[in-house]
């Protein structure tokens, strides 16, 4: 039995199924059977944003099928057809924010396929991960919408996937923007409602 993560061998690969026996606090991702530590617990800037945003979304879904959910959720994502492999899953994840719509994608452990919407936060020591590795996985996973978040810059850009399955990426938003979702029709987020947080934190 895993019970600290200094056990595990991060040069191995890991499925879904080892995740779910580890047994310790700390945080950790799947990206595509590798283990990534999560960064500590997010400063309060980021826990504001991710506030916020909740906030808007959950009243925009309150009557319709979409479910809103914050970290830690885990989220299952698939490869490519021609690339599973039979009962195996191997990238889990935690965003910030997550918007499911296909209630089937639903069960006790968290959601098992794409999303409709993802919200992630860059936080310091997690850019990389986030703007690299997490665009690949969510893109190639077939999430519809991705949205980064970047205190520092006091911006927003959104990904959405086109016609042949690639992000194209919106202009930078910011505090004075209304901010649209493709994905979520009807849903604007005002660009002051999250980045003016970032003002009266500074």
């Amino acid at each position: 039995m895993i019970t600290s993560f200094d056990q595990l061998d991060l040069n191995k690969t890991y499925s879904y199924a080892d995740y779910l026996t580890w047994q310790f606090s700390e945080r950790v991702e799947l990206f595509r059977g590798r283990v990534f530590r999560m960064s500590p617990a997010p400063n309060r800037r980021h826990q504001e944003i991710a506030g916020e945003i909740f906030y808007h979304l959950k009243f925009f879904v309150r009557q319709g099928m979409c479910k809103v959910f914050t970290a830690p959720f885990d989220v299952r994502l698939p490869l490519p057809e021609n690339k599973q492999k039979k009962g195996k899953v191997d990238t889990v994840v935690q965003p910030d924010i997550v918007v499911v719509c296909d209630p089937s994608k639903l069960d006790e452990q968290g959601c098992n396929g794409a999303p409709d919407f993802i919200v992630e936060i860059l936080s310091p020591g997690n850019s990389r991960r986030e703007m690299k590795t997490k665009f690949e996985l969510y893109e190639t996973a077939g999430v519809k919408e991705y949205w980064l978040v970047e205190p520092l810059r006091e911006c927003v850009t959104c990904y959405h996937l086109d016609a042949t399955g690639q992000y194209v990426g919106s202009r930078p938003y910011f505090a004075e923007d209304d901010i649209p979702s493709r994905a979520l029709e009807g849903f604007v987020l005002k660009g002051r409602d999250i980045l003016n947080e970032l003002a009266d934190l500074d």
